[in-house]
């Protein structure tokens, strides 16, 4: 998700401790494509039931699709609420997907989208009684309607805590710089983490008792944390007890939020503090304690201008992942882990840079496996640890003597072989359904060949050669 961006202006110091935080490649992610087709995609989600391998895609202009556990997509969506969404803007539309804890008995899950006036609604859906992949499009309740000053910032993620309760990013209402300060209105929900319990027939949600602000007339009951900008994606460690909350910055630092999911009234500081450097502090207060960010980097041309947050791995598969906090910037495709270390240091470790990717999304299968979503392309891709390689471009091991990079490609893919019977081979290109693409060969030696792909679409696709048969599959951005 793009966001408005003012001019940028640089602190010599505050850059200097970016520069030494920033840590070498230690270690590489490799994405392998999981699943195509999607169009702007914005959110992955699994059901949270053991055994429910399917995970459910949210796409922008107001769909939900499920992929099954070989990447086939369902050909009908699992919801279809276009007509109720408003996806002209940028930053609106359905944003956000959730399961309810108990959805393998009540079916509910929860839905945040831009209604048709552009304002932010939260509602609940429920799972059809007699197909389990489509939902009931006429069971929605609305739980709670926020009305949006502007048609940025309107975050959009929601997620149940290891508490039972529902908690709701929201943004600070857009323009730029929070003109209305917002996010400091203690009377305001915008800017704001929400917490409700939504276990409740008789009311859209009640306000759990141990809500900060409960019988508190001068700031909203529903409020659970305040100064957020535009928290673009937040998720749960339930192994650590650990909130984390990726912040879009606005001239200068994005930031990553890290706190006890048993910490309550935190102010993150916007728009007092952008990342750890006061904003505008003409309305703030010395004596308010913010918290400040566990990490800060410069919204500058090649490293980045907008965080897309994503989760701390807990999966089986890439031990060399774990307990990892991995992140991307949606305008470079950086991606980043960022952990503690055994003496509590703070480590950012760039890990992958995808060539200027556009990834909006990250999510979890039921297993605890990791996936992001580019939004242009429309491919949902599985993340692992690729520990070996250190380069910037990854190759994709296709056989144990044959390599293509970079993979996802955008103008060409260059073929590294080192077993003699390829040297004579003619290499072509498929569809997933088999059909011939025509390609053009740019160069070739003995070893190496490079193929022009800019003429395919975005898409996987099949390398074959005159040898043996398939080889491997590769994305065209």
């Amino acid at each position: 998700m793009t966001l408005q961006k003012g001019h940028f202006h640089f602190s010599p110091v505050l850059l200097l401790i970016f520069s030494f935080c920033l840590n070498a490649q230690a270690q590489m992610i490799k994405l392998t494509p999981f699943a195509i087709g999607f169009s702007k995609p914005v959110d992955i989600s699994n059901s949270g039931m053991q055994g429910d391998t399917r995970l459910f895609i949210t796409e922008k202009d107001g769909r939900i699709k499920i992929a099954q556990n070989d990447g086939n997509v369902l050909s009908t969506p699992f919801l279809d609420i276009d007509a109720k969404v408003n996806s002209s803007a940028n930053e609106r539309g359905l944003l956000g997907l959730c399961f309810h804890p108990k959805y393998e008995t009540n079916g509910y899950f929860y839905v945040h989208y831009s209604n048709n006036n552009g304002h932010s609604t939260i509602a609940r859906y429920r799972v059809s009684t007699s197909n389990p992949n489509i939902a009931d499009p006429t069971s929605e309740k609305i739980i709670i309607l926020i009305n949006q000053p502007y048609n940025n910032h309107n975050a959009g993620d929601l997620d149940f805590g290891p508490d039972g309760y529902l908690y709701i990013g929201m943004g600070d209402g857009g323009n730029g710089g929070d003109p209305g300060n917002r996010s400091q209105n203690p009377k305001n929900l915008l800017g704001k983490m929400l917490r409700l319990d939504v276990d409740t027939e008789n009311e859209p949600y009640n306000i759990p008792p141990s809500n900060p602000y409960v019988n508190n007339n001068d700031t909203l009951s529903e409020i659970w944390a305040m100064g957020l900008r535009n928290p673009w994606r937040f998720s749960f460690d339930t192994l650590m007890n650990e909130i984390w909350i990726a912040d879009v910055g606005q001239d200068k630092w994005e930031e990553i939020n890290v706190a006890s999911t048993y910490q309550s009234a935190i102010n993150y500081g916007w728009r007092c503090y952008e990342g750890f450097e006061r904003f505008n502090y003409s309305d703030c207060n010395d004596k308010t304690k913010f918290h400040n960010p566990i990490s800060s980097y410069a919204n500058i041309f090649d490293v980045g201008c907008s965080v897309t947050g994503g989760f701390v791995y807990r999966g089986l598969n890439h031990p060399s992942l774990y307990g990892k906090y991995i992140y991307t910037d949606f305008c470079t495709g950086i991606f980043w882990t960022l952990y503690r270390d055994v003496n509590g240091s703070v480590i950012n470790n760039q890990v992958a840079d995808m060539d200027n990717m556009e990834f909006a999304t990250f999510g979890l299968d039921i297993s605890g496996e990791l996936y992001v979503a580019g939004l242009a392309n429309g491919t949902v891709f599985q993340i692992g640890s690729d520990p070996v390689n250190n380069t910037e471009e990854s190759p994709n091991l296709l056989t144990s003597s044959i390599s293509i990079k970079p993979n996802p490609a955008l103008h060409y893919i260059d073929l590294t072989y080192r077993d003699e019977q390829y040297i004579d081979a003619t290499w072509k290109v498929f569809t997933l359904s088999d059909i011939e693409m025509p390609i053009k060969v740019l160069t070739q030696t003995q070893y190496d060949t490079r193929l022009d792909i800019s003429s395919l679409t975005s898409g996987v696709y099949i390398l074959k050669n005159t040898v043996n048969s398939t080889v491997q599959k590769f994305v065209k951005i």
